[in-house]
């Protein structure tokens, strides 16, 4: 008698190791450091934020043990996109560590907080994932870079009309974001869930026109990303793409509402990682580490749970692979082989 072999299970992805040796790590750290406290007394609870390690980012340097006694206080003018409880935390808490930071938001506009980077009119910013960023770069002939990661949020495909994909007709029309980096990771989450296939050669920012293969001659819809949300009840849409923090808290949505969503935490995922982001020349500038500092401590990872419920997560990459992987992008954006 011949006994079948069970295939091998393929290894996770670095990331999603990472971020599990990671959870082992802060879960001992809880239990014997007491950490929850923090948070609870800045939002009234503490979350399981995941943090995702790999190394020490660049400028990780000053703030050592989360002091600055006796030291000049620094200061940092972050770009944003929105008023947050997670902005409030990180003030909060790099006050603490001699770090005065102000944060000066652009509601609904994904080119100023770049664009003040590029003219010096802020140290830095806080909105992007490395994708978006490569692709200013590219177009402005701009040097921004990334000090370090920050979170990443999960995308999904939602709908108010129907409960599954299977209720996708004919001619249907789906809302998609309309820059490249944004619009193209639509694109594949679409593919992911099977309803298109993109050329080979597509890229890392295909198009529609990259569409090989759509049976239900889907419709898609640009629009700018941070307007998708409010296009969701529109009887004139079936479904839009978007990432699950993307919703005002109002509208109730969350990523059990998705009729699918991404893996966030795959090694392809890496290009949608947040970062904040500097000018080339002022990355080492100690500010930076401290910052870094603020990012790890529980009181944010709470801020952040309370403006997202659970959809986004803080990451930590090192910021040497955030880089390489800018500049790979970056060469593709402008169609260097």
């Amino acid at each position: 008698m011949t006994s079948s072999s069970t295939p091998p299970v393929p290894p996770p992805s670095d990331l999603r190791a990472a971020l599990e040796a990671r959870t082992r790590r802060r879960r001992t750290a809880l239990i014997t450091g007491g950490a929850i406290a923090g948070a609870a007394l800045l939002v009234g609870g503490v979350v399981g934020a995941l943090l995702l390690t790999g190394g020490d980012p660049a400028g990780a340097t000053g703030g050592a043990g989360g002091t600055t006694d006796g030291a000049e206080r620094l200061s940092l003018t972050i770009a944003g996109s929105g008023e947050s409880e997670l902005q409030d935390a990180v003030a909060l808490v790099a006050a603490e560590k001699g770090l005065d930071v102000e944060w000066v938001n652009f509601e609904n506009d994904w080119v100023l907080p770049n664009s003040s980077l590029v003219a010096g009119e802020v140290d830095a910013n806080a909105f992007q994932h490395i994708t978006f960023l490569s692709a200013f770069n590219t177009a402005n002939d701009a040097d921004l870079t990334p000090v370090f990661s920050t979170t990443i949020s999960q995308w999904g495909v939602f709908s108010s009309s129907i409960d599954d994909l299977d209720g996708l007709q004919t001619g249907d029309r789906i809302v998609i974001p309309d820059d490249a980096s944004n619009g193209g990771r639509a694109l594949f989450l679409l593919e992911d869930a099977g309803l298109i296939e993109l050329a080979d050669d597509a890229g890392s920012y295909p198009t529609v026109d990259d569409v090989t293969a759509n049976d239900l001659a889907l419709e898609f819809v640009p629009v700018q990303a941070v307007t998708i949300p409010q296009q969701l009840d529109d009887p004139a849409i079936a479904a839009i793409v978007v990432g699950t923090s993307y919703f005002d808290p109002s509208q109730g949505i969350d990523s059990d509402d998705a009729l699918f969503l991404d893996d966030a935490l795959a090694e392809s995922s890496l290009p949608y990682v947040n970062v904040i982001a500097a000018r080339a020349g002022d990355v080492d500038d100690p500010a930076f580490g401290i910052l870094q500092e603020v990012y790890q401590d529980e009181r944010v990872a709470a801020g952040l749970e309370a403006d997202s419920f659970g959809t986004t997560q803080l990451v930590e990459v090192p910021v040497d692979a955030l880089r390489e992987r800018l500049a790979e992008l970056e060469q593709l954006a402008r169609g260097i082989e």
